[in-house]
């Protein structure tokens, strides 16, 4: 059996997990912390993809010559991507983290049911 095959299946698995988290959970931190493991799921496959051509970093000393034509090289771009995706994910999440900690101040548990009944008012349509 091919590893990449098991190592994209565990990072699908990954991405599955995340998203019944942030699908099936009521609390709002659980759902914060849902989307963040799916976000490490899909970084951990693009991350993944990047490495299927080459696993050798593509940065050339003077000591030794290149192999044109060697295709063991990884390709940059996606690891570029992913870079800026980690820094964009952790924002995005440091955002959402103090957001939840102002709207623990109106409703501690946090359950996201009570802060629509808060937010839209006792009369609204459920």
């Amino acid at each position: 059996m091919d590893p990449f095959r098991v190592l994209e299946a565990l990072v699908l698995l990954t991405v599955l997990i995340g998203l019944l988290g942030l699908l099936l959970r009521r609390n709002l931190l659980l759902k914060v912390l849902a989307m963040d493991v799916m976000g490490t799921g899909v970084i951990s496959l693009f991350v993944l993809i990047a490495a299927r051509s080459g696993l050798r970093t593509p940065i050339l000393s003077t000591d030794t010559p290149a192999a044109v034509g060697d295709g063991a090289w990884a390709d940059p771009i996606p690891q570029a991507v992913i870079l800026t995706g980690i820094v964009i994910g952790f924002s995005v999440q440091a955002l959402l983290l103090v957001a939840t900690t102002r709207l623990a101040r109106l409703d501690p548990r946090l359950d996201t049911a009570r802060l629509d009944r808060l937010t839209l008012g006792p009369d609204a349509p459920t």
